[in-house]
C-alpha cells in the first residue's frame, strides 16, 4: 500500500507540473515558440539568418507575421537565440495603415510580450488598459540588461516625411511598404548598422520588392528572402488547404497560397478567371 500511495503522489506531482507548465506556456508564447514539435522550419530559417535585410514572402496564414512578431520580441528583450543583442534597442513596426497595424502587427507582438515585461505603453488612440481596442504608439519593454527597449508603431499612410530623423536598430515591415517609405527606413538604420526585415503577401505584383529583394538585382550581400506556402505551416489542416486551393484562381493561388509574385501587368483585367468568366460557345 505504501508503494501504491507513493506512486499516486508522483502522478499527482506530474499532473501539477503539467498544469503549471501549461499556464506558463499560455502566458509566455515567446518561450514556447517553435520550442517543440511540430517545428515551422522556414520560420526558424528566418530567425537563424544573420543577414541584415531579410524578407518572408508568404501566403495568407503561412506563419509569416508570427515570425516577424517573435523576431521583434526577441530583439526587444535582448535574448535573441541566434543574434547578438548588445543592449537596449529601438525599432519600428511599420504597417500599411494604423488600422492594419492594430489588427496584425500590434496584436501579434503584444501576444509575445508577457505583461510583466511591459514597462510602459503609449497610446495614439484608446486607453492604456485596453490596448487591444486602441492604437498603440509605442511599447517600452524591459530587457535582460536591466534597461528599456522601445518599439514604435508607424503607418505608411503617414508618408515618408513623417519617418525622417530617427536612428534605429531595426525596422519590421508588416506587409509591403511604398518604395519611398522603404528607402527612408533604410536610412534610419544606417548609422547603427541595424536590421530591416519584412513579412508580406505579394499582392501588388512585381513591384520594387520583387526587383530589389526577391531578384536582388543590386547583388546586395545582406539581402535574404524566403517564400512560405500553406504546406510549410504544420498547424494548418491539409483538408482545409485542399478545399480552399480548389476554389481559388491560379493568380490568387500564386500569391495567397504560395507567396509568389504574379505579373499583374500582363492582363488588362488581372481578376479574370477562365473557370468563372468563360462559357461554352453558342450560336
Amino acid at each position: 500500500m505504501a508503494q501504491i500511495s507513493e506512486y499516486d503522489d508522483i502522478l499527482r506531482a506530474l499532473a501539477c507540473n503539467r498544469k503549471r507548465r501549461a499556464r506558463y506556456d499560455e502566458h509566455n508564447r515567446l518561450q514556447s515558440y517553435n520550442a517543440s514539435a511540430p517545428i515551422h522550419e522556414k520560420q526558424m530559417a528566418f530567425h537563424k539568418c544573420l543577414k541584415r535585410n531579410r524578407w518572408v514572402f508568404g501566403g495568407n496564414r503561412t506563419g509569416k507575421t508570427e515570425c516577424g512578431a517573435a523576431e521583434t520580441a526577441w530583439l526587444l528583450r535582448g535574448n535573441h537565440p541566434y543574434r547578438k543583442v548588445r543592449g537596449a534597442v529601438t525599432g519600428w513596426a511599420v504597417s500599411v495603415s494604423y488600422g492594419a497595424g492594430r489588427e496584425v502587427a500590434q496584436k501579434k507582438l503584444l501576444s509575445y510580450l508577457n505583461p510583466e515585461w511591459i514597462a510602459h505603453l503609449g497610446m495614439l488612440k484608446g486607453a492604456q488598459g485596453h490596448a487591444a481596442g486602441g492604437i498603440v504608439d509605442y511599447i517600452a519593454v524591459k530587457n535582460v540588461f536591466g534597461t528599456l527597449s522601445y518599439v514604435y508603431f508607424k503607418s505608411c499612410e503617414a508618408g515618408r516625411e513623417k519617418l525622417q530623423g530617427s536612428s534605429l536598430d531595426f525596422v519590421w515591415f508588416d506587409e509591403e511598404p511604398p518604395e519611398d517609405v522603404y528607402e527612408e527606413c533604410r536610412m534610419r538604420v544606417l548609422d547603427r548598422k541595424g536590421d530591416i526585415y519584412g513579412t508580406m503577401t505579394p499582392l501588388k505584383g512585381m513591384t520594387f520588392v520583387y526587383d530589389k529583394i526577391y531578384l536582388n538585382t543590386a547583388a546586395d550581400p545582406e539581402v535574404w528572402c524566403e517564400c512560405m506556402e500553406w504546406a510549410d505551416n504544420p498547424f494548418l489542416d491539409p483538408d482545409e488547404v485542399a478545399r480552399l486551393s480548389a476554389v481559388l484562381s491560379a493568380d490568387a493561388l500564386r500569391s495567397r497560397r504560395y507567396g509568389a509574385f504574379a505579373d499583374r501587368a500582363e492582363t488588362v483585367y488581372p481578376e479574370f478567371d477562365e473557370r468563372v468568366h468563360v462559357i461554352e460557345p453558342f450560336v
